[in-house]
This record gives structure tokens, sequence and C-alpha cells, in this order.
């Protein structure tokens, strides 16, 4: 069992979640709709000065389901270089 969390810029959220739904992963996931904080990518504030904002996806899922979602977002991040979207897996 692996515990996935996706940190990505909210302009990448619905290609995103298209290609899990290609894929057929990432079915069960909780959403926090809006992040902020500041990454290699830069600020993301949602504020007047920095107005771009992050979305988090924290996902539970067995190993062979995280390859697939791993595929998923690897893909993105080649098409959306410079839109920042990070993935973060712990094993449980």
């Amino acid at each position: 069992m692996k515990r996935i969390e996706i940190i990505a810029n909210r302009s990448v959220e619905e290609d995103l979640m298209e290609g899990f739904e290609k894929a057929g992963v990432a079915q069960h996931y909780t959403k926090i709709p809006i992040v902020v904080g500041v990454g290699n990518s830069g600020p993301r504030m949602g504020d007047h000065i920095w107005p771009e904002e992050n979305f988090m996806l924290i996902i539970y899922c067995e190993n062979e389901e995280a390859e697939g979602i791993q595929r998923v977002v690897v893909e993105q991040k080649e098409f959306f270089r410079n839109e920042g979207i990070k993935i973060f897996e712990i094993q449980m």
C-alpha cells in the first residue's frame, strides 16, 4: 500500500484527471482544491501579487496502481513543463 500526494498548478487539474481516467487509476482520492505555498516553480499564493493556486490530491492505493499514477504524472509533467506538478510517495 502507498500514499501518494500530488501537488500541481490548478491549470493542469483537468488534464491530469483525464489522464487518470484514461489509465483507469486514481479513482478514489481526497482533493484539497486550493493549496498555496512556494516551491521550485515559484510562489502560488492566490493573491493579487502571486495569483496562481495549486491543488492537492491524496491517494491511498496498491503498488500497481501507484505505478500507473506515476506514469500519468510523468506524461503531464513532460507536456506542462513550466506549470509545477509534484508527486510524493510514501510506502505504508
